[in-house]
């Protein structure tokens, strides 16, 4: 069926329509189509409507990021909030392979210059009509940067809750003094989720790498967290050190609940470097089956406890575990899977998103704000505990809920702000705490700032 373009004219929230067309620059291209996505906004905008293209790296065109309905939406709410519509200039992908991908991110500005110049009168024939009120308007053309220099793919798998999984290795643009190192990653992305890594680690070659990264042979390097938001999470502990030191002085071990284990990486830094026990929630078999086997999760009953279920479920069924003095009562259900685990813990790590993404990304989802579910977090938590969460705020108005929901249940809050534009870290306290501020010679803060960057640990601000 031909595609009426007179569609175009008005905006209609969430519509999303794909077409290919002949690539107008077909002599300077092996690629003798080219594919448009188009995607409205599904927030209403007041005033103007604003349209923005992007054109898709060469060689990304199988992209989740790039090629699903999911990952324009993403694109549109978290790099172009403000337009209201988002279109995808690319090229149609005809081998159909898997694989190995060389990511060649920037086309020649010779062939950039061109390829913006032909597709001009085609933005302008997929603007709504009341853009031209004022006269022949500008679509802006944005440019999708990262660091990927190529990418393998090592699997693609499905797990029941998180959907459709890709693992793959990475090689990203060196930086710093040793630039000229490779540097290399393991990553783990859901389809549902595209354009943002779930997962990563350092890996390391066990051999000379070549240009071809899908065939090297690496090993996981658990004991560097190069995953942008870990890092300030494990900082927040700089808020305890006295209870950490104490507990470590008595032979004491502190005690982590980790609620999302994802790849595991935390899980495996916080026992490995820190010493700590660590007991993680996960909901999905497949994703513990991918973290064991690619990410290096090991577990021993002992320093490292893993939970298959739901996180807010569990913690819910630890609280009410120890509210009954470990006896199982009526409305205690299902906690045999409990047993042995402990119901008091130092610290508490939340790394779970919402698996509604209609809105963009957002981490925690909204049913963890429920004052059920932050009374029996606090309930588990010692004295001189804290819960750190990674918060990925869809909106300001989010933000301000999710501190206002702490506040009613929880002491003080402290931020760290993980400085990507994206991520932050909450630090809800149980009781209030002494400022750590002069505690330089603190073994345990000497320990971290040696583990992870001391900026974190300084930012760390009350809120």
């Amino acid at each position: 069926m031909a595609l009426d373009i007179s569609c175009f004219q008005t905006l209609a929230p969430s519509r999303y329509v794909t077409f290919t067309i002949p690539n107008p620059c077909r002599r300077n291209s092996a690629h003798r189509l080219l594919r448009i996505a188009v995607l409205d906004s599904p927030l209403h905008r007041d005033g103007q409507p604003r349209v923005a293209a992007i054109l898709v790296p060469e060689n990304r065109e199988r992209d989740w990021i790039f090629c699903t309905e999911s990952g324009h939406l993403q694109l549109l709410l978290s790099n172009t909030p403000d337009f209201s519509r988002l279109i995808l200039v690319g090229c149609e992908s005809s081998d159909g392979r898997h694989g190995l991908l060389a990511l060649h991110l920037h086309r020649s500005a010779e062939a950039q210059n061109a390829l913006e110049e032909a597709i001009g009168p085609l933005l302008l024939a997929l603007l709504p009509k009341i853009c031209f009120d004022n006269g022949i308007p500008e679509v802006p053309i944005l440019r999708y940067e990262d660091d990927l220099i190529s990418s393998a793919m090592i699997e693609k798998c499905t797990g029941d809750y998180v959907g459709e999984m890709l693992i793959e290795d990475v090689e990203l643009e060196s930086e710093g003094p040793k630039s000229e190192e490779r540097e290399f990653r393991r990553r783990l992305r859901f389809r549902r989720m595209p354009n943002l890594v779930q997962t990563q680690v350092r890996i390391v070659p066990e051999s000379d790498v070549g240009t071809d990264i899908g065939k090297a042979m690496f090993k996981i390097d658990s004991w560097v967290l190069v995953h942008p938001y870990l890092a300030p999470m494990v900082a927040s502990l700089n808020l305890v050190s006295t209870h950490i030191e104490d507990q470590f002085r008595v032979g004491l071990r502190l005690k982590v609940l980790c609620l999302g284990v994802g790849g595991g990486a935390l899980v495996s830094f916080l026992k490995g470097q820190l010493g700590f026990k660590v007991v993680g929630v996960e909901i999905d078999d497949e994703v513990l089956r991918v973290a064991r086997q690619y990410f290096g999760l090991e577990e021993d009953g002992e320093m490292i406890s893993i939970i298959r279920g739901d996180a807010i479920e569990v913690v819910k069924k630890l609280s009410c575990q120890r509210m009954k003095g470990n006896s199982v009562a009526s409305d205690c259900n299902d906690l045999n899977d409990l047993d042995g685990i402990e119901t008091q813990f130092d610290v508490i790590m939340v790394d779970i998103d919402s698996g509604d993404t209609r809105n963009g990304s957002m981490a925690p989802p909204l049913e963890f704000m429920e004052r059920s579910v932050l009374s029996a977090l606090r309930s588990i938590l010692c004295e001189s505990g804290i819960v750190a969460v990674n918060v990925i705020p869809s909106n300001r108005s989010f933000y301000e809920s999710l501190l206002c929901a702490f506040r009613e249940v929880f002491c003080d809050l402290y931020e760290i702000d993980v400085g990507n534009k994206e991520n932050f870290v909450l630090i809800a306290t149980v009781t209030s705490i002494a400022d750590c501020s002069g505690n330089y010679g603190s073994s345990l803060l000497m320990k971290l700032k040696s583990v992870i960057s001391g900026a974190y640990i300084d930012s760390i601000k009350k809120v």
